[in-house]
């Protein structure tokens, strides 16, 4: 064995390397194929057992006997429970007129279309969740976490410039990254707190903060120094998005958002995109996460600043502002923004 590794080619780990990325894409897609097959499986039972009871009036008696008899001919297959058949029934009725839908929900897995089938009932919601969760791979706790802390609205309220300041391919991805509102419920702070404060709990409780901040993100430093003419300056919090493949800067304040802090993070995002932007990255994207920030007042300071920022608030407990819940984007933008997701 010795002599055959020393007549291996230079390139022989590249070679490795290759091979198996190739044999986890096509474990990758061979458990998609699968998963697909197992809900239009299940698609179709909810079918038939939805079919008989509109035309024969079948009862509960009779999908507790089918469950018995699937269990007795497929011992080694799980799924046929009574109350799995029935959630095939409903699952069946509820998306049945939903030609847009219908194609989505076999992109992700049978569990996860429970969960969103029982905890979001607006079709676009649903939309939402299915293509975030086929699209950055969010786990069962993922999903729930993200449905609980409103993530629907919160998204697509979010306040930024990045129509202007961003090209078309990272807009919307963009868009879907950054929050209106993010909610920090894993942190025991009192209302009255400092910058730093809430800087080291968030620290302390990193996993939670980046799950909080959308899954996506890893961790770069804290008090991220950069100098500028022989001065120094310090982001808050230096995250880097990897499906941006950007560097994403974090200012916290614990007050109400001002105009002057566009200023101040268009300067760090020159910085870094001078400084510590890495060839073949995108450009680095600024998040001005304070307490309280009034709309009108976002919307000037942002209308003509150069860099891509978004302002957004945080809190520590769950809450959906109910004056901004008529405020969404119409059903067809919304449309247009999750088709704009693929």
């Amino acid at each position: 064995m010795k002599g055959l590794s020393e007549r291996l080619p230079d390139d022989y780990a590249a070679l490795l390397a290759e091979v198996k990325e190739r044999v986890y894409s096509a474990q990758y897609e061979a458990l998609k194929a699968v998963n697909r097959e197992l809900v239009a499986l299940y698609w179709d039972i909810g079918k038939l057992i939805a079919g008989r009871q509109e035309r024969e009036g079948w009862g509960r008696s009779v999908v507790e006997r089918l469950a018995d008899d699937l269990q007795n001919e497929f011992p080694g297959v799980r799924g046929f429970s009574v109350q799995n058949l029935w959630y095939m029934r409903q699952f069946y009725l509820e998306y049945r007129g939903d030609e847009k839908l219908q194609p989505l929900v076999g992109e992700i897995s049978w569990s996860k279309n429970l969960i969103i089938m029982a905890r979001s009932k607006d079709p676009l919601e649903r939309e939402f969740y299915i293509r975030m969760t086929r699209k950055f791979g969010w786990s069962k706790n993922v999903l729930i976490h993200q449905i609980e802390n409103q993530s629907y609205e919160k998204t697509l309220l979010g306040q930024t410039n990045f129509d202007k300041t961003l090209t078309p391919d990272q807009r919307t991805q963009a868009k879907l990254a950054v929050r209106d509102e993010y909610t920090f419920d894993f942190i025991e702070m009192g209302e009255e707190h400092s910058e730093r404060e809430l800087e080291r709990a968030l620290i302390a409780r990193i996993e939670d903060f980046l799950r909080a901040m959308g899954g996506l993100f890893a961790f770069v430093g804290s008090q991220f120094r950069l100098e500028v003419d022989d001065k120094e300056y310090f982001i808050d919090l230096l995250l880097y998005h990897r499906r941006l493949k950007c560097l994403v800067a974090i200012e916290l304040k614990i007050g109400e958002f001002q105009p002057e802090f566009v200023g101040k993070m268009q300067f760090y995002l020159t910085a870094l995109d001078r400084q510590v932007r890495e060839e073949g990255e995108n450009p680095s994207i600024g998040i001005i996460l304070c307490k309280e920030k009034s709309r009108t007042v976002v919307e000037y300071a942002l209308h003509d600043a150069r860099k891509p920022i978004g302002v957004s608030t945080y809190r520590m407990v769950k809450r959906l502002p109910k004056e901004l819940k008529g405020q969404l984007p119409s059903p067809a933008e919304i449309s247009q923004l999750l088709e704009d997701a693929e």
